[in-house]
């Protein structure tokens, strides 16, 4: 039979060795607890490898997988802590857990800091030989918060009068402001845009905000705050589409906006159109820049109306809308030549390789792989070296990929799923060889179709706008949030500044300073 702890008589020991007895039996017990917090440990971690890197992963959406991320690693944080609580004894203090990597960058050297400088209770040597002196210190940082403060400004405008006459009386002007008479600053104006358009924030969320802190304010009022905004704001956006346009090479793209349909109590299918310019990865001189169109269709004579005035090449996905724009009876302008989607066309045979493995499907997805590897060897290069290297390299695997795509088409019923797919390309193939002939052109338009994700995301939270002119206020406000970010200006910030200059009456003649990326941040 064998021996265990219950069977033996702790009394007959010495008081040591029973003290060690009782802290090993007390260790033996919480076994069974930390080997199962340790499979638990193992479990969120092969679920984190899976979907950063198993082929589930694929089939759920950008969105998708960020929150996947964050609840997978916020289990495995409070996993860990409850590995280390258990393996500390209750009576021992607190152990130091293992210093965290940052994961962020460093902290930017505009907030403001605080040293809190933490004294012993004495500096009397413990030897009784006097004070001690300091020969150092230990530094560590955190980050605080104070949660958003909400203040009453008063403006106070005294008047003055002659003691002597009854002629003379004096008071400063009053302040500019964007709503006259109303009740917010510019600053509070420009928070509720960035709330709702940056951070995809209804108004009604904001307006439940704002009453936790004892601040009630309808929605219908902020709503009136928007559109106010809106209309002030509408000269910028006008004059950036305008600059846009005078580019020679711009991206296009188009998602749904769903808005309420008056009078049917449902919603119908609005669309946001994303004009944009992008020339980083060539070096090119103009910003960067996006605005969105709205409209109430899809049909492709509303892209002809938006581009009225741009005569360069456009790069767009497949859709069949913007064939009359290269055409010679195109309005407004001369006919565009397109340059279509080598992303567009891997994607249709990603989704037949991932279906039933097709052969064709995975062959057609290598020789791709052979054009971006070209792309990732010249990204940043001037257009010069980019066209070079695309002739010498990439036209030779693009004449090979014509001759198997057609070889293949032959060979594939043109009704099967694969057969359509291989259509496609060959329906596009003109506008997907555009590349080989400008070094300026991408191989694919992937750089607008990361500019439409924040339509999705306020899609997704506001779930639609209330009406048509809802659609123009949230492509208008949204041109200009987010050709700060990918300017590297702050929305907020430059919000709040463009607001206040207009209140102050800044001249329609100058409207250039007023761009994102004229913005120069206040020291």
């Amino acid at each position: 039979m064998t021996a265990t702890f219950d069977d033996l008589d702790l009394s007959v020991l010495p008081p040591a060795y029973r003290a060690a007895f009782e802290a090993l039996q007390a260790s033996a017990a919480r076994v069974p607890e930390l080997e199962e917090i340790t499979r638990r440990q193992e479990h969120l971690i092969a679920e984190l490898n899976q979907a950063l890197h198993g082929k589930k992963s694929e089939k759920l959406s950008e969105d998708e997988r960020q929150l996947a991320f964050e609840e997978l690693e916020t289990a495995l944080a409070e996993v860990e802590e409850q590995k280390q609580a258990e393996a500390s004894d209750d009576d021992s203090p607190r152990q130091k857990r293992a210093k965290a990597k940052r994961k962020s960058r460093d902290l930017p050297d505009s907030l403001p800091r605080i040293e809190e400088v933490i004294e012993p209770d004495s500096l009397e040597c413990p030897c009784g030989c006097g004070l001690m002196h300091k020969i150092g210190e230990d530094r560590s940082t955190r980050i605080d918060i104070i949660p958003a403060q909400h203040r009453i400004i008063e403006t106070i405008r005294p008047k003055y009068a002659c003691r002597v006459c009854t002629d003379g009386v004096t008071q400063a002007p009053a302040p500019a402001r964007l709503i006259e008479g109303g009740l917010p600053t510019e600053a509070f104006i420009a928070h509720v845009l960035v709330s709702k358009y940056a951070d995809h924030l209804p108004l009604y969320r904001q307006s439940q905000i704002l009453a936790r802190g004892g601040i009630d304010i309808h929605r219908s009022t902020l709503a009136d705050w928007v559109g106010v905004a809106s209309f002030h704001l509408k000269p910028v956006v006008d004059r950036l589409a305008e600059h846009l346009k005078r580019s020679t090479k711009l991206f296009m793209d188009e998602t749904t906006a769903p808005v309420l349909d008056p009078g049917k109590g449902k919603t119908k299918t609005g669309y946001l159109w994303a004009l944009a310019r992008d020339d980083r990865s060539w070096g090119g001189d103009d910003p960067p820049g996006v605005v969105y169109f709205y409209a109430p269709g899809r049909h492709g004579q509303n892209a002809e109306t938006f581009l009225t005035g741009f005569d360069g090449i456009l790069q767009i996905d497949g859709y069949p809308g913007y064939n009359r724009l290269t055409r010679p009876s195109r309005k407004g302008g001369d006919p565009i030549t397109v340059a279509h989607c080598w992303a567009h066309a891997r994607r249709k045979l990603k989704e037949v390789f991932d279906r039933d493995g097709s052969e064709i499907a995975a062959e057609g997805l290598r020789r791709i792989a052979e054009l971006y590897a070209v792309e990732k060897d010249i990204r940043g290069c001037a257009p010069g070296q980019r066209l070079s290297a695309r002739k010498a390299r990439s036209a030779p695997l693009v004449a090979a990929f014509g001759e198997w795509l057609q070889a293949q088409r032959l060979r594939v019923s043109a009704k099967s799923r694969l057969g359509e797919k291989l259509a496609y390309i060959h329906n596009h193939w003109n506008g997907l060889q555009t590349f080989l002939t400008d070094g300026r052109v991408e191989i694919d338009s992937n750089n607008v179709e990361n500019l439409v994700r924040p339509i999705a995301l306020n899609r997704k939270n506001a779930l639609f706008a209330g009406h048509d002119e809802g659609g123009r206020t949230w492509g208008r406000i949204a041109s200009l949030i987010e050709t700060c970010k990918i300017n590297g200006v702050e929305p907020f910030a430059y919000l709040k500044s463009t607001l206040e200059a207009i209140a102050a009456g800044h001249p329609q003649g100058r409207l250039d300073e007023l761009l994102p990326w004229n913005y120069q941040p206040s020291t």
